[in-house]
């Protein structure tokens, strides 16, 4: 199952302390039956993580859906670990499974009895999504249906099923784009996110399962992808200002986008599932900034001026581009009483402070001989 981010006792996918999962010996129930169980695909990605603690916070015990790797991939779960042998401690649980085989989401589904399914994974990354469109099409939206009809077939029944939506998929229809607003995409990813959001609005219409899209506009944080531009801005940031990097590479400077804080918009998916009635809602700031708008604040906040580090590189252009996404989230801060607290300066720093600090951990490896800094010039 692709990513866009444990615990347990002695059921499938307990993980040990070292990240990997524990062997199969059975299928147990949930903890306990007085618990909410929430499901969760996706679960090591940035998303994942921040809904994670929001809902052990809320009392829930969490499952998460991860793929086979010989890598580690679960260090934005790790502060959230509880050893395997403290079972009654334990409410955060891994198992095995991909969104490309639809008889490991069936078992999850059947075996774990789900209050809640957030659909989370994804090949999340727009660039990539035009290097490999058929893997893409395949887990973002083929994977949607298949965990929908593993929702669907359960035995148990009432299930409440959240689809993450992209603002990508407006594409290129002008601002402000409201879940009335028509769908024009411009990526593989985002067209695959499209035939994802109308196959949970048909499986909701055609058998009446409670099912939600959430349309949400870019949402970043100190977590996020460090692929993403916007923790490649701080990162480098970080890097340049300890002097382990002097620049940074980019494509499009000019494209605007509605940035906003992740931890804030995992709450807005919960919100969703506690309706009385299942629907579609726009997560967004309201506020648009560009890239170079991201870069000034991002540089300034540590003296720095971007346009001495910052190289333009044609490599980084998309094929087709997404010029300008600002959201009209006036129907969630209605119905939902949502509403973003990160703003967009704090946001930037938030994460340039994070940043900072790495680079500065990364420092001291290099200066002490243990780490090369190869990485930009």
């Amino acid at each position: 199952m692709a990513t866009s981010t444990e615990s347990n006792n002695a059921v499938h996918g307990s993980s040990s302390t070292n990240g990997e999962l524990a062997p199969a010996t059975q299928i147990t129930p949930p903890l306990s039956p007085h618990r909410k169980v929430a499901l969760i695909t996706g679960i090591t990605g940035q998303d994942g993580s921040y809904l994670t603690e929001f809902l052990l916070g809320k009392g829930y015990e969490v499952h998460g859906l991860i793929r086979r790797s010989s890598n580690f991939n679960t260090a934005r779960l790790d502060h959230l670990y509880v050893d395997p042998h403290n079972s009654h401690k334990a409410r955060m649980k891994l198992h095995y499974a991909d969104l490309s085989d639809a008889s490991s989401l069936r078992r999850w589904v059947d075996s774990l009895n789900p209050d809640e399914v957030y659909n989370l994974a994804a090949q999340s990354h727009v660039a990539v999504s035009f290097e490999i469109p058929d893997y893409t099409a395949d887990v973002v939206a083929t994977g949607t249906l298949r965990l929908l009809e593993a929702v669907r077939s359960s035995s148990k029944k009432g299930i409440r099923y959240y689809q993450a939506g992209s603002s990508e998929m407006f594409g290129s229809t002008p601002p402000p784009q409201s879940e009335t607003s028509p769908f024009h995409p411009r990526s593989p990813y985002a067209a695959a996110k499209c035939a994802a959001h109308w196959y949970t609005v048909n499986y909701r219409e055609a058998y009446g399962l409670f099912a939600c899209n959430g349309i949400l506009f870019n949402h970043e944080s100190p977590r996020r992808g460090e692929n993403f531009v916007t923790r490649k801005i701080t990162r480098a940031v970080g890097r340049i200002k300890v002097g382990l990097q002097t620049k940074l590479f980019l494509g499009n400077l000019s494209a605007a986008r509605d940035w906003g804080f992740a931890g804030d918009y995992v709450e807005a998916m919960w919100m969703m599932l506690q309706q009385d009635e299942p629907a579609d809602y726009v997560v967004a700031t309201e506020d648009s900034h560009s890239v170079e708008e991201f870069l000034e604040e991002a540089f300034g906040h540590v003296e720095l001026n971007w346009k001495d580090h910052v190289v333009i590189d044609k490599r980084y252009f998309r094929p087709a581009e997404v010029d300008s996404l600002r959201g009209d989230s006036t129907k969630a801060r209605k119905v939902l009483g949502w509403k973003p607290k990160v703003g967009f300066k704090e946001l930037v720093r938030m994460m340039v402070d994070n940043d900072i600090e790495l680079a500065k951990r990364e420092k001291v490896l290099v200066d002490a001989g243990y780490m090369d800094a190869q990485q930009q010039p």
